[in-house]
């Protein structure tokens, strides 16, 4: 096929896995399918970047992510299906990286990673109230009203603390309840943004068996209430999210997306997910990459091909291939560590090269 053909093919595709922005200006995703428009607004203000984070799991850029075609265009259906992406594989082999590689080649700004342990459950992703702190607060306004005005201004002023309805000048400066509300990464993720924000939902078989089935309402429909601000008489509240310094008003305790987003769930394997979950989602599996990849990879990180790299790429391909659990981020450590000035990889500094290179299956 030749290049124009090539190219005509991939019109389709608005991501293509070359590990960094593809123009100035950032690709359009097309629009939804109809079943997958949302109507959320106002339109939030666009999230700033954190090349910090992109730096730490990517490089510096200009290498080619280890993605194969079939693999590219899985993530470019979930794009345009608006549909999350379900990646399986072992530990170690970069599925929580793609999240950082979608956000950088399209443009979408500071990715939001919800890290999943057994205790998760479906609000932490969605909000946190601190009531502690809020009642505190109210305690330390109503207190200080006492000391300047008196027990029965104080006693009127109680009174407008919990009917915020009430207007005067005293209840504006009672504790508001949206100071004491903050979105967690998938609340944050269904605000309404121009363009989707890129949400990763690390670990998902990590959890509890129920938050699957806790998503599917979410995942489908694009929306969640926070109870707390639907119960308020007040109609819009300006809450923090989980972007740094970030605020969001909401309107009714209601928030709805406008651009679904790019939601990368990533398992390790240990589990299996109820069918009406998969049904939801898009699955794609990643396997540990190849010799030239992993070389490609040090280069992207490191900048260079240390003297040894080779040999140590060749030992970890040997350890992977007859069944042992490694991590990409040990092969880096182990190559970071010939780089050190006055290390030696022979002798009582191969013991740490192995120690580095151990296989994770067998618990130390």
């Amino acid at each position: 096929m030749s290049a124009p053909e090539r190219t005509a093919a991939d019109d389709w595709r608005v991501f293509h896995a070359t590990g960094h922005p593809q123009d100035a200006t950032p690709p359009a995703l097309g629009p939804p399918p109809p079943w997958r428009r949302f109507r959320g607004g106002p339109v939030e203000a666009p999230p700033q970047d954190d090349p910090e984070a992109a730096l730490r799991r990517l490089g510096p850029g200009g290498i080619t992510p280890q993605l194969d075609e079939e693999q590219i265009d899985t993530v470019n259906a979930a794009l345009l299906l608006r549909r999350p992406l379900l990646i399986t594989g072992p530990p170690g082999v970069g599925k929580s990286t793609l999240a950082y590689l979608i956000s950088r080649e399209l443009g979408l700004g500071r990715v939001l990673e919800w890290n999943i342990v057994s205790r998760t459950s479906l609000r932490d992703g969605l909000y946190v109230h601190d009531a502690m702190g809020r009642a505190q607060a109210i305690a330390a306004w109503q207190a200080g009203l006492r000391e300047v005005a008196g027990p029965e201004a104080a006693v009127e002023n109680d009174v407008r603390a919990v009917n915020p309805s009430a207007s005067s000048t005293d209840r504006q400066l009672a504790p508001v309840l949206g100071e004491f509300i903050t979105l967690g990464p998938l609340g944050t993720a269904l605000l309404p943004y121009g363009r989707p924000r890129v949400l990763l939902v690390d670990e998902l078989d990590k959890s509890d068996i129920d938050l699957p089935n806790d998503l599917l309402h979410v995942l489908e429909n694009g929306s969640y209430e926070v109870p707390e601000l639907v119960r308020d008489a007040a109609e819009a509240a300006s809450v923090h999210t989980s972007d740094p310094g970030g605020r969001a008003v909401v309107r009714d305790g209601r928030v709805e997306c406008r651009e679904f987003p790019v939601v990368v769930i990533t398992s390790n394997g240990e589990r299996e997910f109820p069918a009406a979950f998969r049904r939801r989602c898009l699955p794609m599996e990643m396997h540990t990459p190849t010799r030239e990849q992993l070389l490609a990879m040090i280069e992207g990180h490191l900048g260079l091909r240390p003297e040894g790299t080779e040999d140590l790429v060749d030992l970890f391909v040997q350890r992977v291939q007859a069944g042992g659990t490694h991590s990409l981020d040990q092969l880096l450590n182990a190559v970071q560590m010939t780089t050190t000035g006055g290390f030696h990889a022979d002798g009582d500094g191969r013991k740490l090269v192995e120690m580095l290179l151990r296989d994770l299956a067998k618990g130390r």
